[in-house]
């Protein structure tokens, strides 16, 4: 069991009509004036967005709007927050949607007291040290950002998508009202905890198999993942699993299925190249890239395959083959992708073929030219990753 620093400071305010706490919220945690930062046109026809900017002024609490936030959050956007942001004065920012608005707003609260460029931290060349705090009213239960340390923003120079992760990026609170939730169409809810069940997963699968309360959490986590998102595939409005859904996407990204183990996440960097080219929806390339992950690295840790089959996927136990059995734990995970609409290849993804140029260049930037590996569980060289996005090609 590896030793462990486990911090979760976010407020969490979850329930029906939660969102009607925003203002003082705002104002326990310092905010005078706020930039309201926000999406498409969802929260403008749920009347969400107005709501909560009526809740602001009501409480005498100024506001700036900035929407545009698209899926695979792009750095031009978060840059013109940052200088809005200087521009008026604002001193702390409000997502309104799920999450890559979030993702957004970090990018953003990074950049505004920071001299140099904000994809400086992206790159690994900077460490933030300070940076405007944030909030979130969560809309879309996925990526766990609203208490993660985590970000992932988008260049488009280039179509590179990183990743930066740094404590002071934990949102101040998280507003969750579940029934926010009820008009998602389905591609984006089984998108959604795919996600979220991967957060755990890329925690799960690791070479340390003495921490049993985290592993049993995860697979709990996992198990009760699965059961709701079929019950809200089949009915939109049921808030007992839609609340299951909202706090599982919580709980399985802030830190708590990962506490004792050194964690993998080489299916997220994988992934990062995927819808860094073609703009998938990140959910969606996950299962798209897992598959072919874990029969890649399975032999690194097969007894933690086993268990996953036996534990999470419900298969039956041969003892005479552990191979078989974790062979047949990742066969029933792809019938549960397809179960719920998702991709188990980059063909069934993209919608084509992909290309030998298309996998040489994804692994070129997944490698950062050759130069680095991804991994806990299998140090995956450039070769490695290659062989990977080959095997996932459908």
């Amino acid at each position: 069991m590896k030793d462990f620093s486990y911090y979760a400071p976010t407020e969490v305010v979850f329930g029906k009509e939660s969102e009607e706490q925003v203002a003082r919220l705002v104002k326990k945690y310092g905010g005078t004036k706020v930039l309201v930062h926000y999406g498409g046109q969802s929260a403008i026809r749920s009347g969400l967005l107005v709501k909560i900017c009526n809740l602001l002024q009501e409480a005498g609490i100024e506001y700036v709007k900035l929407g545009g936030v698209v899926p695979n959050p792009r750095l031009s956007l978060a840059q013109k927050g940052i200088e809005l942001c200087r521009q008026e004065g604002i001193d702390f920012i409000l997502a309104v949607g799920g999450g890559s608005v979030i993702d957004s707003c970090k990018c953003i609260a990074y950049g505004v007291p920071y001299e140099g460029n904000v994809w400086d931290f992206y790159l690994g060349k900077a460490k933030a040290t300070a940076m405007l705090p944030l909030a979130a009213v969560l809309t879309i239960p996925a990526a766990g950002s609203e208490m993660s340390e985590s970000s992932v923003i988008t260049n488009e120079e280039g179509d590179v998508k990183l990743g930066y992760s740094n404590n002071l990026s934990r949102p101040k609170f998280a507003i969750m009202n579940p029934c926010r939730t009820f008009t998602l169409p389905p591609y984006q809810i089984a998108a959604g905890v795919t996600d979220m069940m991967m957060h755990t997963m890329e925690r799960y699968f690791t070479k340390d198999d003495d921490m049993d309360l985290t592993t049993d959490l995860a697979e709990a986590m996992l198990r009760s993942m699965k059961n709701a998102v079929f019950a809200v595939l089949k009915n939109p409005e049921d808030y007992r699993y839609r609340a299951q859904i909202m706090w599982g996407g919580s709980l399985m990204h802030n830190g708590l299925t990962g506490c004792g183990v050194e964690e993998d996440w080489s299916t997220h960097q994988l992934e990062h190249e995927l819808s860094g080219m073609f703009d998938v929806t990140h959910g969606a390339g996950l299962a798209a890239m897992w598959p072919s992950w874990a029969r890649y690295v399975m032999h690194e840790n097969l007894s933690r395959f086993v268990r996953f089959a036996v534990n999470v996927m419900d298969v039956p136990n041969d003892f005479t083959d552990p191979e078989g059995t974790a062979l047949k734990g990742i066969e029933a995970m792809e019938r549960f992708y397809h179960a719920i609409g998702m991709p188990i290849n980059i063909k069934e993804l993209i919608g084509r073929d992909i290309t030998d140029a298309e996998i040489k260049e994804m692994t070129r930037k997944c490698s950062r030219d050759y130069q680095r590996t991804c991994g806990g569980l299998k140090a995956l060289k450039a070769e490695d990753m290659q062989a990977i996005y080959q095997m996932a090609r459908g």
